[in-house]
């Protein structure tokens, strides 16, 4: 078995963080096997170097290695490239086509942003892993296939299993073994080595002098929070390799280089400005208000009317106790536990109570019924129609006055019968 640093040399790994160490002693001991593996981590980590090392030290290095990114493939195609098709399966397909898993048979694939496949995608990828098993687009004859999949991805998955964009059990089966690659920013002791690293390919690549930090111009460069990795950092090294004159760069020429992420600390988002969704909730809360306030009005034109059918009585306010606390709260409640207490909130005159006839207590509901007639349906209607006739009829410009989608108005429109 090969030692860690005889690996990354091999490979061009450059770095001596233990957590990177770790990484790199997992696939070595993982390698022999043909367990699945995925691979984590941020994007620009170098996530590609691991499946790599699998393939080169498994009894399949003799076989083929196929890398696929799942992320660059449109989803109409995906199933086609990892899994072939026959001969008229689809428009376009004037042959029968081979796929990644038929082509790779006895060696590796690579399947890179493996958290960007499709649903459909995802049922057939965890056939092969199960058995061994797939199906050509277009063909009912199951073929067998022996790879080694080895998966990669920057995406939180139990975030996209939570909200079903990933299979859990699929997720099970390809994290046998979980590797993952710490970001940029918990190497600080590799940075600068990885820095002067790429300043002397450029440097080679470009037949131009080597450039160097300055003092100040290493610590500004361990400071930085480096979002994009270490394909960040290649960049910026490129960059100044090119662009200036002096090979030597201060911290001052490196800050023209790093753009502005802002700082690390908590902050108020949005206190300077007020967005266009702030209006949306106001909305929201206003509407919300307004249905919890009708409910509470049916709630007590229920309660009246039990009054007024069977009297203010000791049976009648107890079938009624949660009714009556859910409109006066429990803080009310203790207030208007007697019988007296209920009918003077109430306003019910006594003989109501007890002697009213049918016709006026149905006469009483309808009257709150009335009053419910400007709805806010109507004055949503009455909205829409002065801002489509204000725009000529133009669904885009109406829907942001209103604040709302062009989908959501198109759904009015059609619910009002515009």
């Amino acid at each position: 078995m090969e030692s860690v640093h005889a690996i990354k040399q091999r490979f061009g790994i450059i770095g001596d963080d233990p957590k990177l160490n770790r990484s790199i002693e997992k696939a070595i001991q993982v390698a022999p096997t043909d367990i699945s593996v995925l691979v984590t981590g941020e994007s620009g980590v170098g996530k590609e170097s691991i499946p790599r090392i699998i393939h080169s030290l498994s009894h399949r290095k003799h076989n083929k290695y196929i890398a696929v990114n799942c992320g660059a493939i449109p989803e109409g195609t995906i199933d086609s490239e990892l899994f072939g098709h026959e001969k008229g399966a689809f428009t376009g397909a004037t042959s029968t086509r081979s796929g990644y898993f038929e082509e790779a048979d006895g060696g590796t694939i690579f399947l890179d942003e493996v958290g960007e496949l499709p649903l459909p995608t995802q049922v057939r990828l965890l056939r092969v892993l199960e058995n061994g098993e797939f199906l050509k687009v277009g063909s009912s004859k199951t073929q067998k296939t022996d790879v080694r999949i080895v998966a990669a991805t920057n995406v939180k998955m139990f975030d996209a299993i939570k909200n079903e964009r990933f299979r859990e059990d699929l997720y099970y089966r390809l994290s046998t073994v979980e590797i993952n690659l710490p970001p940029l920013r918990d190497r600080k002791s590799d940075i600068h080595l990885l820095f002067r690293k790429f300043a002397s390919d450029f440097a080679t690549k470009y037949k131009m002098p080597t450039i160097r930090l300055e003092d100040d111009a290493v610590q500004n460069l361990l400071k930085y929070r480096w979002s994009g990795n270490i394909r960040q950092l290649r960049n910026v090294a490129e960059q100044i390799s090119v662009l200036e004159q002096n090979r030597s760069i201060s911290a001052e020429k490196l800050r023209a280089y790093l753009p502005d992420t802002g700082s690390n600390l908590p902050a108020v988002i949005g206190q300077n400005k007020k967005s266009e969704s702030d209006f949306n909730s106001e909305r929201e809360i206003l509407y919300k208000v307004l249905f919890d306030m009708k409910s509470d009005l049916n709630d007590l034109k229920k309660l009246t009317l039990e009054l007024m059918e069977n009297g203010n009585n000791a049976t009648v306010q107890e079938e009624n106790k949660s009714l009556i606390k859910k409109i006066y709260s429990e803080d009310d409640s203790d207030a208007y536990e007697s019988a007296e207490d209920i009918t003077e909130v109430l306003q019910l005159p006594e003989e109501s109570v007890v002697s009213s006839p049918m016709k006026d207590k149905y006469h009483f509901a309808e009257d709150v019924e009335e009053e419910e007639t400007l709805s806010l349906q109507e004055k949503e209607l009455e909205l829409i129609e002065k801002s489509l006739e204000r725009h000529n009829g133009k669904r885009k410009a109406a829907a942001k006055e209103l604040g709302i989608s062009e989908r959501t108005l198109y759904r009015k429109i059609k619910q009002y019968d515009l």
